[in-house]
């Protein structure tokens, strides 16, 4: 009698236990984005750079190698072409730069304004993390997930 005693009170522990267990690991951390104000320069950055330019540049080359692979018929490469937004991947552009204060984006800003080298050579082309997020934006371009 003693052991079941025991083993019940093991079994509602654990069904106790469990649930919260299974939160917490759901508990998704939120991704970090820049405040409002910081997003405007962040804009202007983009637009410095060029970047939005880059970024569809980039997706009209895999829609195209894409319809090439695949023989798309040209109502169907325009379809998937047009539906190309910037405004998809933007998130993306402002998470990278999250963790930059006010001043340090100003002063990026002022730098891609001044300096037309460094407009090519920019930190979004160069980052790995945004380009892999590029590669993926595109690809799902391609399957059609943003129609």
């Amino acid at each position: 009698m003693k052991k079941l005693k025991k083993q019940s009170l093991l079994v509602v522990l654990l069904c106790l236990f469990i649930p919260t267990l299974c939160i917490s690991q759901t508990d998704a951390k939120t991704v970090p984005m820049p405040t409002q104000q910081n997003k405007i320069i962040i804009d202007k950055i983009v637009d410095a750079a060029r970047y939005k330019n880059y970024v569809i540049d980039f997706c009209l080359e895999t829609i195209n190698e894409a319809a090439l692979q695949e023989k798309w018929n040209d109502q169907k490469t325009v379809e998937i072409t047009e539906s190309i937004n910037y405004k998809n991947f933007r998130d993306a552009v402002y998470n990278m730069f999250a963790f930059y204060n006010e001043v340090e984006l100003e002063t990026l800003l002022k730098t891609y304004k001044q300096d037309t080298a460094y407009q090519s050579a920019n930190v979004m082309i160069a980052n790995h993390a945004l380009g892999y997020n590029l590669e993926i934006f595109a690809n799902d371009i391609v399957r059609g997930k943003y129609k």
